[in-house]
């Protein structure tokens, strides 16, 4: 990493006190702190923010933990508009500091990976739980006009195939330990805006997918594989549900929720694409050319749940929001994008073969 990457990384809270001073003197509307931008949704919304608002400056904190990489962001890192820090949230004197001049701060840093949660849970908590808190605190003794927290639809808990979606009222039940971190993280986001009236706003998303997602996930993880002319693991028989959103339009949703959202409220953003895993193989196994041979079905893992699905009613008829894509549209696109830069995760996929991706490679 090269420019403004690399002189945040080096100079950590001294260079965001130093671009807030000169922003301030020159023509910059909006001043957004982004925590885990290195990562997969964090990544995405910061280039896309840069590319639709030339008025809007993105300070960039990451502990660049193992699915946290500065190469997510090569093309944007020499942008005047943007400045890294690498840095880690519970480091409270650090956040005090980058949190002052900002206006906007939106929270993506978070251990996100369920398997990993059951194999060991002290990460989750320490940074979904004790490392939000961190900024909570520093935020209350700021400025900020808002705070949007990314959690997800796992909080939620598990749904049976006839129960409908859940909606921003359904309570929390949530069964792993990385999503009794985030349901955790939830309340304690709660307390704040109750308590200390700090303008917090939560976002819940479904799935994710497309470019820049660690392959350790479920679709780059059969996508890499493939690449390779190897089988694809999938729990069970393959018949758990997920609602699937494409990450560009997750961040179109986030751009919208930063500007028309209402303090203290909760925003789903469901995909409108409920699939099974089997059945989502077997579309990328049919791009591929391959069949069923492919599959390895693998034990299934502790407290699987069975189905997630989010209702939109809420962020579509306040904030007019919608997904926008086709589906088999974009998982090709996604497809073509891991064909054309092995560069980037082929070296990833290296560091995994020695370290456990889940519960089935116990």
């Amino acid at each position: 990493m090269t420019g403004q990457a690399s002189r945040g990384m080096t100079d950590k809270g001294t260079v965001f006190m130093d671009r807030l001073y000169l922003i301030k003197h020159g023509g910059v509307e909006m001043k957004i702190l982004v925590t885990g931008g290195c990562g997969f949704i964090g990544s995405n919304f910061i280039r896309y923010i840069l590319n639709t608002h030339e008025d809007y400056e993105i300070f960039n904190i990451d502990a660049l933990t193992y699915a946290g990489n500065p190469y997510n962001l090569s093309d944007v890192a020499n942008n005047e508009r943007y400045t890294f820090v690498e840095g880690r949230i519970e480091d409270r004197e650090l956040v005090s500091k980058v949190v002052k001049g900002v206006d906007w701060i939106i929270d993506f840093a978070a251990e996100s990976h369920v398997d990993r949660s059951i194999l060991n849970a002290y990460p989750f908590l320490q940074t979904n739980i004790i490392g939000l808190q961190s900024l909570l605190e520093a935020a209350k003794n700021s400025d900020i006009e808002r705070f949007l927290h990314i959690s997800t639809d796992e909080v939620y808990g598990s749904l049976h195939s006839d129960s409908g979606k859940f909606t921003e009222e359904s309570p929390m039940a949530p069964n792993s330990p990385y999503s009794a971190s985030k349901a955790s993280g939830d309340l304690l986001i709660r307390s704040y805006n109750i308590t200390h009236e700090l303008p917090v706003i939560i976002a819940r998303p479904s799935n994710n997918y497309g470019p820049f997602q660690y392959p350790e996930k479920f679709i780059p993880l059969m996508i890499t594989n493939l690449i390779d002319d190897k089988p694809v693991p999938l729990y069970g028989e393959g018949l758990n549900i997920r609602d699937w959103l494409f990450v560009g339009d997750t961040c179109r949703a986030l751009d919208l929720i930063l500007d028309k959202g209402k303090s203290g409220q909760i925003y789903n953003i469901g995909g409108n694409c409920e699939k099974r895993n089997i059945d989502l193989v077997r579309i990328i196994l049919s791009i591929f050319g391959k069949d069923d041979n492919y599959i390895h079905f693998v034990e299934d893992r502790p407290g699987h749940d069975y189905r997630y699905a989010l209702d939109n009613t809420m962020i579509s008829t306040k904030l007019g929001w919608e997904p926008s894509v086709d589906f088999m549209e974009r998982i090709r696109q996604t497809i073509d994008w891991y064909k054309n830069n092995e560069w980037w995760w082929r070296p990833l996929k290296t560091r995994l073969a020695s370290i456990s991706r889940g519960h089935w490679e116990k």
